[in-house]
């Protein structure tokens, strides 16, 4: 009988042993966290998610972000000058000789855009079935068009109004007074792409109304589901800039208002590689994409009522600098601010939210794993009486 006894209690220490080895993050290992060296000891070096903490990685988050060169400085001073391929339109008042010279318009092209709003809207497509052409002067590869009485005008690198005075001034020796009106009827010539996670990708015109960052994302339909948007990618002139969308517009982080020129490639990239892993005690152990560990748990569907320890809530993060061994975050939910550090505190691509059980919830595992065997032995030393 006693040899049964020891047997049982040698068999259930190892199971208890194993059991405890198995838990990630067991008290061994976070018992002193920051008081030997990690290299030695095998303990791993745990950061508090305090108001320090925060402060330091929001100062960090507010780093200039480097933005592409730009020719104006803020969107009021924004001005659209003609280029090659652009449609324009030229009105010469109480002279429809000049503005439809024939009837024919002699430079119209079969593939000209719709006019008027409908034009920026489908900057790139076919005239409809059912609306006329509009009659325009398509501005030459040159950067040239022709006009009546004027011979050959340059018209590329200059805005509209800059375009009406000069002709304004070479008709005066034909026309007494000269009243015109100049307009881009289809902008053609330079254009934008926005590709990846958007529900439209494609090409978007340069118009003379500024265009920025987000509002090109968004007249591509906004992002899905599956996209990066703390990793949009703006590239221009070979050079490749990243701007985060999550920035709340109106803040001091202004860069999202970059306004956009032809050539520009706008990319959103999928988020398959900046998830966010929640595990551990939550109702629904998770793979998602948030800014924060508050977001990050609500969308795992909280933590469990019983089962979770509140003050064990880790942030497991593996860096470049920290190598095999990650960077761990311990956030205590039992304290005072706590709720307002897990919305402050930002998660990084890839990070792991891990949520602790508590002691009574690891002590019963134990059992669960261990009076099964124990229930054995005892069933065997009876039978063998």
């Amino acid at each position: 009988m006693r040899r049964t006894v020891s047997i049982a209690a040698s068999i259930w220490l190892a199971a208890l042993s194993s059991a405890c080895a198995s838990a990630p993050l067991s008290d061994p290992d976070l018992a002193g966290s920051g008081k030997s060296s990690p290299e030695k000891t095998g303990v791993y070096s745990i950061k508090a998610i305090d108001s320090k903490l925060v402060l330091e990685q929001a100062k960090a988050a507010a780093a200039p972000t480097t933005l592409p060169a730009s020719r104006f400085a803020t969107p009021a001073e924004y001005v659209y000058r003609i280029s090659g391929q652009d449609i324009l339109g030229v009105t010469v008042w109480d002279h429809p000789e000049l503005t439809d010279p024939g009837g024919n318009n002699p430079s119209v092209s079969e593939s000209t855009a719709k006019s008027g709003a409908s034009g920026l809207l489908q900057p790139y497509t076919s005239v409809l079935p059912s609306q006329a052409k509009p009659y325009g002067l398509t501005v030459d590869a040159d950067g040239t068009i022709y006009f009546p009485f004027v011979g050959r005008v340059r018209a590329a690198g200059k805005t509209t109004g800059e375009l009406r005075s000069e002709l304004a001034s070479s008709l005066i020796p034909y026309i007494r007074n000269p009243q015109l009106d100049v307009r881009v009827l289809s902008y053609r010539s330079q254009k934008i792409q926005v590709t990846g996670r958007v529900k439209t990708p494609g090409p978007l015109a340069i118009t003379d109304v500024p265009l920025s960052l987000v509002d090109a994302v968004t007249r591509a339909g906004g992002i899905t589901a599956d996209a990066d948007s703390r990793h949009v990618h703006l590239m221009r002139d070979g050079k490749q800039y990243v701007f985060d969308m999550m920035q709340v517009p109106g803040s001091d982080h202004a860069t999202l208002n970059v306004i956009l020129q032809g050539g520009d490639i706008i990319n959103v990239p999928d988020g398959a590689d900046n998830r966010i892993f929640v595990l551990g005690e939550v109702k629904m152990p998770a793979t998602v994409h948030s800014p924060n560990i508050a977001d990050a748990l609500e969308q795992a569907g909280g933590i469990l009522d019983s089962d979770a320890s509140p003050r064990e809530i880790y942030v497991i993060r593996s860096t470049k600098e920290s190598g095999t061994r990650p960077d761990i975050y311990r956030l205590d939910m039992s304290q005072p601010g706590a709720a307002l550090l897990s919305t402050q505190f930002r998660l990084q691509p890839l990070d792991v939210v891990y949520v602790s059980a508590s002691t009574s919830t690891s002590f019963s595992r134990v059992l669960q794993q261990t009076l099964p065997t124990l229930h054995t032995i005892y069933v065997l030393d009876r039978t063998t009486r």
